[in-house]
């Protein structure tokens, strides 16, 4: 078995799954090349009894076939290929009952929304399976594991048919942290310091998939110039890809990413139907929640605003990182990261990047600052303003209920960052409309969030309260 690196909360669950005395239906889901089947696989080793993946865009007949064969190498017998799937999982069920009044059985469908072509009859007989012999069997554990996050949530968590109330446990499976990431780089003997491995979480996120092409003894410059920038990279065709393997009509799904993409702020859901010619109906909510629960974008609800009032931000760091940088770029191979990193444009994606790193380690940034116990409501804020008013924007805010408002300021910087008297001026103005505008009597802490510090931060002992750099990022 191949050494699990983090995935604390995750493999807790898995192993309550296996100790479990009952029969378990289990669906994992989670983004593209996230790793979820590397972590069933692994997990379950020594009681993965039959294992079979769907074929993106096959046929009923080569999906079939494809059953057939993965049949046979668990049965270690040349099996005769079924006519249906209802006779294909009776078949199933036949080779399992000798196994489970032995032991705990595992048995793992793999991209399971593939495998139900149109009117292939596979759903039903799944249905089938599980209502009329699996949910019987105390020792039979089930995992349906899919990309295609939100079919996974709608067809199989939510079905509203045989399925109904059946799926006994749920797993999303999401990117790594940094401090996971920073565990994988170093396990695969890959020594890069912080500053490096966030510069290639800024780019990959963190995928296993996209981090197991970095080698040992590049720099995270290096590492980008070769997957990003030169024609055989894994990366620098990874994105036509992504979107078509999981998304039906996936030209909708692009055109939201690629509107998001130039809004590091967000948008909002009518803006976004305004930016994407889209519908106001049911089909966008549903493009919407599957770019959600695949992970692409995250919706924030607004300080002191309702759902119904989101923005909707850009959170896969691959996605933006190729519309920004890879997709139009003149520079292919070596040097070309280097010659990026030193424009206008790169300034603006790395605040943004950065931004939305620290948004995701929320977690880490609350135990920093001693309130990991309490608490706490996520958000951002901003107030657009007039012609005679200023207008203000406050990246992330962190509401807690013993009345504290931490106002987050964050800054991505190569260096130790200055604070200018025109920014000290701004930080003022901030705080100051928010509490105008919100009329909130909460105790307002401006914490500055920033890669490596605040150099003068002690002529502003007053205006700023806490202080975080990106080690604190790192801490699990």
């Amino acid at each position: 078995m191949a050494n699990i690196i983090g995935r604390k909360e995750e493999l807790t669950f898995l192993n309550k799954v296996l100790n479990s005395s009952e029969p378990e239906l289990v669906a994992v889901f989670g983004r593209r090349r996230v790793g979820k089947t590397f972590l069933i696989r692994n997990t379950f080793a020594a009681q993965l009894a039959f294992e079979f993946s769907g074929i993106h865009n096959a046929s009923f007949d080569q999906q079939l076939e494809n059953f057939t064969l993965a049949l046979s190498k668990a049965r270690k017998l040349k099996t005769t290929r079924p006519t249906s799937w209802i006779s294909a999982l009776s078949m199933l069920e036949d080779y399992l009952k000798p196994l489970i009044k032995k032991q705990r059985t595992v048995i793992f469908f793999d991209e399971f929304p593939w495998i139900g072509t149109p009117r292939s009859g596979f759903l039903q007989a799944f249905e089938n399976f599980w209502n009329t012999w699996a949910s019987r069997q105390k020792n039979l554990v089930v995992i349906l594991c899919g990309s295609a996050a939100a079919w996974m949530i709608q067809k199989v968590i939510n079905n509203r048919g045989g399925l109904h109330n059946r799926v006994t446990r749920k797993l999303r499976l999401l990117p790594f942290t940094l401090h996971e990431t920073a565990l994988y780089l170093n396990e695969r003997k890959i020594n890069l310091d912080q500053y490096q491995v966030l510069q290639i979480y800024m780019v990959m996120g963190g995928i296993p998939h996209y981090l197991k092409e970095i080698e040992k003894g590049e720099s995270a410059i290096q590492a980008i110039d070769r997957t990003c920038f030169s024609k055989d990279g894994l990366l620098h065709e990874e994105f036509k890809n992504l979107f078509a393997s999981l998304f039906d009509g996936a030209q909708y799904h692009i055109l939201v990413i690629r509107a998001l993409a130039k809004k590091g702020t967000g948008l909002t859901r009518n803006e976004l139907i305004k930016a994407c010619k889209l519908t106001s109906g049911g089909g966008t909510t549903q493009l919407l929640e599957e770019l959600t629960q695949s992970g692409f974008i995250t919706p924030y609800i607004p300080f002191d605003k309702t759902a119904k009032e989101s923005i909707y931000r850009l959170t896969d760091e691959y996605a933006h990182f190729y519309l920004k940088f890879i997709e139009h770029s003149k520079f292919k191979g070596t040097g070309t990261w280097t010659r990026f990193s030193t424009g206008t444009s790169w300034q603006s994606w790395s605040g943004n990047a950065f931004e939305s790193i620290c948004i995701k380690h929320t977690p880490q940034i609350k135990k920093a600052l001693g309130i990991e116990g309490v608490h706490t409501e996520i958000s951002a804020w901003r107030y657009k303003g007039d012609k005679d008013e200023q207008g203000a924007q406050i990246d992330l805010l962190i509401d807690r209920h013993d009345n504290c408002i931490n106002i987050c300021e964050i800054k991505f910087s190569i260096n130790t960052y200055i604070i200018t008297k025109a920014y000290s001026r701004e930080l003022d103005n901030k705080v100051k409309i928010f509490r105008e505008r919100t009329n909130t009597r909460k105790a307002l802490f401006l914490t500055m969030v920033t890669t490596n510090g605040v150099k003068n931060s002690d002529s502003y002992t007053g205006q700023i309260q806490k202080e975080i750099t990106m080690e604190a990022l790192f801490k699990n």
